[in-house]
């Protein structure tokens, strides 16, 4: 997903370079507290810069736990891969805070690999509510919310103020402006994000879910997505594979490559995260001044936008917790996260800055990016979410191929999914 990159660009992992432990896995720094040291602190793409400057008043301030800055590989399924077999050397790891994405809390608290937090530590109850939900698992606090994140629909304003008609509020709108507008102007009519990777996940996510259907239930243990809501979802999104609204290349497309189409002025509608409309909206860009954003559509109104964005998990092996846990309360404090959307464009999870008059002049989808972060839904949540997520990816890119029939292709989803749930 992307913005566990440019999010969550951002995704971060703290990795602790030192020698020797304690029993306790602790051990003191230059002042002689328990649990404290230095830090080295990993992120996947850190595309637009913002991280080093943020540590460095970090590391100003807390000289005896100063953090280095690494980076992890831009992919997210890279990342993921690289954490989990750090994680699985248990105390020979290197890292010990990781940034993770938001569907990974589940995974990794059930594998033993992250520790649950004191809630009264962190400021929770500042966040906006549905965040603190990516970041618990079985009733308790594995994680603390770092950004969050939510689909939108980018458009071309200047075209569809010149046709007279508003922003499509449902699918049957999108469809109808994908296929007689767009054309007129020389453009593909949608895009989301269709390779089989995280990607095409959240897409096939945000379809069933905007259709009413859900694809877990019980935290992994019910399969769901055997449903009518899940047909209709899959099928409008292999419907404008089919008819030709949707281009073909968009099969191949991550949120870079997507962007970069509508940037260049190839699209009139993308789905896509909101640093797509920070980019295409910066100087130089080719739409620049013609872009807006709405909620996602769906059959009959607004859809549901998947939940996104990263959370920040101490690894049950750290060796300097106690410093690991100041640093995660540091990255979520009120003037931090004002940085991370004023330096970095990503989504903030501090409730308060969505409505705050000089940041929605400066991004003026902030508004709607909240109203789309509060009716959001998190991806299924699963002890196996990696191989949920992959499944979920094969099936769903055969149907959008032309592989499978929508409906052969939910039932074979239920079944495979029933395989990794054990039901």
């Amino acid at each position: 997903m992307r913005w566990i990159r440019a999010a969550g660009r951002g995704l971060l992992v703290l990795v602790v370079i030192m020698a020797g432990y304690v029993a306790s896995g602790a051990r003191a720094d230059e002042g002689g507290v328990p649990g404290r040291g230095p830090l080295t602190l990993a992120t996947a793409g850190d595309l637009t810069g913002y991280l080093a400057p943020l540590l460095q008043g970090w590391n100003r301030t807390h000289p005896g736990e100063k953090v280095t800055l690494v980076e992890l590989p831009d992919s997210a399924d890279e990342t993921h891969a690289q954490m989990t077999t750090d994680l699985r050397g248990g105390d020979r790891g290197r890292f010990d805070v990781l940034n993770i994405d938001v569907n990974w809390t589940s995974e990794f608290a059930a594998a033993g690999w992250i520790r649950p937090l004191p809630r009264q530590r962190f400021p929770l109850g500042t966040f906006l509510p549905p965040v603190v939900g990516t970041a618990t698992y079985e009733g308790r606090l594995y994680a603390v919310p770092y950004v969050t994140n939510a689909g939108l629909l980018l458009y071309r304003k200047d075209i569809l103020d010149k046709e007279g008609v508003p922003p499509p509020r449902t699918w049957a709108e999108l469809e109808r402006d994908a296929r007689t507008i767009a054309p007129k102007y020389g453009l593909d009519g949608y895009a989301g994000q269709f390779l089989p990777y995280e990607g095409l996940t959240v897409n096939a996510a945000e379809a069933v879910y905007s259709a009413g259907g859900s694809i877990l239930g019980d935290e992994g243990t019910r399969v769901t997505v055997d449903s009518a809501a899940a047909r209709e979802g899959i099928g409008f999104l292999a419907r404008g594979i089919r008819r030709g609204w949707i281009p073909k290349a968009a099969l191949t497309w991550k949120e870079e490559e997507s962007k970069q189409a509508f940037q260049d002025g190839g699209l009139l509608f993308l789905r896509n995260w909101p640093y797509a409309y920070a980019v295409a909206s910066a100087k130089g860009s080719a739409v620049a001044g013609k872009i807006g954003a709405v909620p996602l559509p769906g059959p009959g109104g607004p859809g549901t936008s998947v939940l996104g964005g990263s959370d920040l998990a101490v690894n049950s092996h750290a060796r300097h917790p106690d410093s690991a846990a100041r640093l995660i309360a540091y990255l979520a404090s009120a003037p931090v996260q004002r940085q991370v959307l004023t330096r970095g464009a990503l989504p903030p999870v501090r409730a308060a800055l969505y409505e705050d008059p000089a940041l929605v002049r400066r991004f003026p989808y902030l508004p709607t990016l909240r109203t789309a972060v509060l009716s959001a839904a998190p991806r299924p949540k699963s002890a196996h979410y990696d191989q949920v997520s992959l499944v979920v990816q094969a099936v769903v890119h055969d149907a959008l191929t032309g592989r499978e029939t929508p409906a052969a292709a939910v039932r074979r989803l239920a079944r495979e999914l029933a395989a990794i749930s054990g039901r």
